[in-house]
Order: structure tokens, then sequence, then C-alpha cells
């Protein structure tokens, strides 16, 4: 768990570290006099001032901050301050996090092709794509499945189901179709092999006995050094594509149906999340992190007052107005939203630990 907690607290600051830094970078190219450049949140270890910028090391790791020169409007008569700068300058300073966070996803998707990273074998992959570890893998279970209860998890590989070793999904879901009573499945589960003993069920809204798993043939997928680099960038541009749609079906859902058809998660959600991910190996762990910075570029430039989609959206105001929004406007309506943010934060914490709590508390348990 402790191993779990930190891995989680590195990938965080990694993610929020780049963000800040992108901001940061943007700012000192535009002129902008930046203030601090923060690793991490106060209160303050120690810190170094260079050219004007302190760089400061402090307590709490969850990643950096960066306080540019009037930000918040003030000093707008500076021509070193965030005020002064024009519309088009200020743009380019809000969005540079958002972009830096889809050029990590990038790089580590890169990163993960050169290595061979997780995804489904078809058989029109590309001449120069290298396969190893073909497996039958289970990449879903329905919540409250026989297979749910009996301990089956993603990830697990399918090697055999009463002894008959299988190759294809089709001939494995055969032969849990043609099983009679319970059946013993072989599992490999990272290093280890497992064996589960169950049978089909009911599952609500599903018209036949099934076991509640999803299966797919996969295996690590790996390219040559440029393919990989121009691999990751596509498969970044199809992620965002698809946490975007995510989104708007989410919302669309809350609007229309007055509920959200997806559980979230918060922060100690992705912390079970990291570290189960991470048992899996460095391959899966890589397509998380960019699959988290991807999240993390696409939540922030939501418009909504707070986060960087909320000041821009500010800034197309001022050029619809030909004038700037009043500072105390903004100001309060950035922080009412910052406030709305931190509520829904800590609601979705408190359904984390409801749903993760055995598991928690029984870690910290083994701990002391």
């Amino acid at each position: 768990m402790v191993w779990t907690i930190l891995l989680f607290l590195a990938l965080l600051s990694l993610l929020v570290f780049v963000h800040e830094l992108g901001h940061f970078w943007m700012a000192r190219r535009m002129g902008m006099k930046v203030e601090e450049f923060g690793f991490g949140f106060p209160p303050r270890i120690f810190g170094i001032r260079r050219k004007g910028t302190l760089y400061s090391i402090n307590w709490i790791p969850l990643g950096g901050f960066v306080r540019i020169k009037g930000e918040s409007g003030s000093n707008s008569e500076d021509p070193d301050s965030f005020a002064s700068k024009s519309a088009w300058s200020r743009f380019l300073v809000l969005v540079a996090g958002v972009t830096m966070n889809l050029v990590l996803a990038a790089v580590l998707l890169g990163a993960g092709f050169m290595i061979g990273l997780p995804s489904v074998v078809s058989d029109d992959l590309p001449a120069s794509a290298h396969v190893s570890d073909e497996a039958i893998r289970i990449v879903q279970v329905l919540p409250d499945s026989t297979a749910d209860l009996a301990g089956l998890k993603m990830g697990d590989v399918v090697v055999s189901i009463n002894d008959k070793t299988l190759t294809t999904t089709e001939d494995v879901y055969t032969e849990i179709g043609s099983a009679s009573g319970e059946m013993d499945i072989l599992l490999r589960r990272g290093e280890d092999f497992v064996t589960a003993r169950v049978a089909r069920g009911e599952i609500a809204g599903v018209e036949n006995e099934v076991l509640g798993v999803v299966l797919v043939r996969t295996g690590f997928i790996s390219y040559g050094f440029f393919e990989s680099i121009l691999r990751g960038v596509t498969a970044t541009v199809d992620l965002t594509y698809q946490v975007v749609r995510a989104f708007v079906d989410l919302i669309g859902n809350l609007i229309s149906r007055d509920r959200v058809a997806v559980d979230l998660s918060g922060p100690v959600g992705i912390a079970v999340m990291t570290g189960e991910v991470a048992e899996l190996g460095i391959s899966y762990l890589l397509q998380f992190a960019a699959l988290l910075s991807i999240n993390l570029a696409v939540i922030n430039i939501l418009p909504f007052p707070a986060l960087d989609g909320g000041r821009v959206l500010f800034l197309i105001i001022e050029k619809m107005r030909r004038k700037k929004v009043s500072e105390t406007v903004e100001a309060v309506t950035h922080n009412l939203g910052f406030l709305l943010l931190i509520s829904v934060v800590i609601l979705v914490t408190y359904r984390d630990i409801v749903r993760f709590g055995d598991e928690i508390f029984g870690a910290i348990k083994s701990v002391f």
C-alpha cells in the first residue's frame, strides 16, 4: 500500500509538474515575469532565486504551481505583467499546460511502443509490427457476475479451461458456453498462475447465464524508433478524441437523465487503479499514465471557472465585448468555481473510500 501511494504521488506530481512547466515556459516566451515556479505545494522547504524567479521545493508532493505577475489582473500597467499582454499571448500561456500534457502522453505512448504496448492483435497488423506474449486476456469483468465473485481480474490471461488449451476468443467463449456446472479456469496473473472454479450465472439485463467477462486476443506490440514516435502521436490524438466523446456523453446523460451513467474516480480511486496497473508491468503503467495525462488535459480545457478553459472563456468574452471583464467579477467567478470543484472532489473521494475502504484499511493494518 505504501508503495502504491508513493507511485501514485510520483505519477500525479509528474502530470501536474509538466502541466505547470508548460505555463512557465510559455509565460517566459511571451515576456511575462514568473514570480515563482514551485515543485510541490507550500509550506516551502527552500527556494533559490534566479533571474527574478523563485524556484521552490515544497512539502506537499502533488505536482507544482506557477505564479505569474499580474495573472489575477493586477499590475496591468507593467510591461512584464500577464494582464498587460495581448489576448493572444495570454491565450497561449493558458493553453500551454494542456498542450504539455498531450505532449507528455505522446512521449509516454511512443516509449511504450518501443518496448511493446498491450494492444488488440488483429490479422491486419502492418509487417513492421512485432508481436510478443500473444494471449487471450480478460479486459473487463462485469460487477457482481460469477467471474467477479470468483476473483477473476482485468488483465488475467486465460491459459486453459478444464485442462483444455484454447487459442482464440471464439474457442474460449464456446467452451464457457458449453460447460455444464463449474469449470476450472487456469489463469496467468503477472508472474503467477491461479486456478478459479466458477460456473455461469445470471446477470440483471442479460437473458442467458454468462460468466461475466469480456475477452480480447492481445499481445505486446512494438515498432522501430521512428514509427513508435509517430504511433505515439496518432494514439494520443485517437485517445484524446475518445476522452472528449466520453465527457460529452457524461455531460449529456447528466443533463438529459439527471444522472451520471459511469462511475467517477477521485484521487483515492486513481491511486488504487495505479497500484493494480503497476502490478501488470511497465507497459501498462506507461499506457495508464498517458491516459491520465490526456484526461488532465481535457478536464483543464473545459470552459469552467478556475480551470484553464474557464480563463480562456473570459478571454473570449473580453474579445467579444472589446474590453476586459472586471477583475473582481472574474476573481469571484473563479473562486466560486474552485469551491465547487473542491466539493466535487470531496464527494467523489468519499465514494471512493466507500468502494475501496476494505482494501485500503486492510493494507494499512498490514503495514502496522
